[in-house]
């Protein structure tokens, strides 16, 4: 995977966003405003997203290019590098796993809009 096959991952999901809220190099995708993945256009390719607590020890013990979540909650968010050492199809239900917790933890309110989305 590169940037590229991120960004284009992520921009697919409905209600998505990308923006730069933190410099111009930190791309952050949001879903209704809410943060569901992080990636820097500068230096090793890698990727911050949320994570059910339950299953970080266990992701951090298995794969070594799991880490926890640079500049993040630890006990909410994992860095993954994307070094090629885990397929594409696990780093994409990683994203879709950060997005649906997301989606889960917005109002109601903010559900039915995305629901209503086209």
């Amino acid at each position: 995977m590169n940037i590229e096959d991120i960004r284009a991952y992520c921009l697919q999901k409905k209600g998505t966003e990308e923006t730069f809220p933190f410099d111009e190099v930190t791309l952050v995708f949001k879903v209704m405003g809410k943060m569901f993945a992080l990636t820097s256009l500068d230096g090793d390719l890698s990727i911050n997203l949320k994570c059910d607590p339950t299953l970080i020890p266990e992701l951090r013990e298995t794969y070594p290019a799991v880490l926890p979540g640079y500049h993040m909650n630890k006990n909410h968010w994992n860095t993954v590098q994307i070094d090629g050492s885990i397929p594409r199809k696990l780093i994409e239900e990683w994203i879709d796993h950060s997005y649906d917790l997301v989606v889960k933890s917005l109002t109601k309110k903010l559900r039915a809009e995305l629901e209503d989305r086209s």
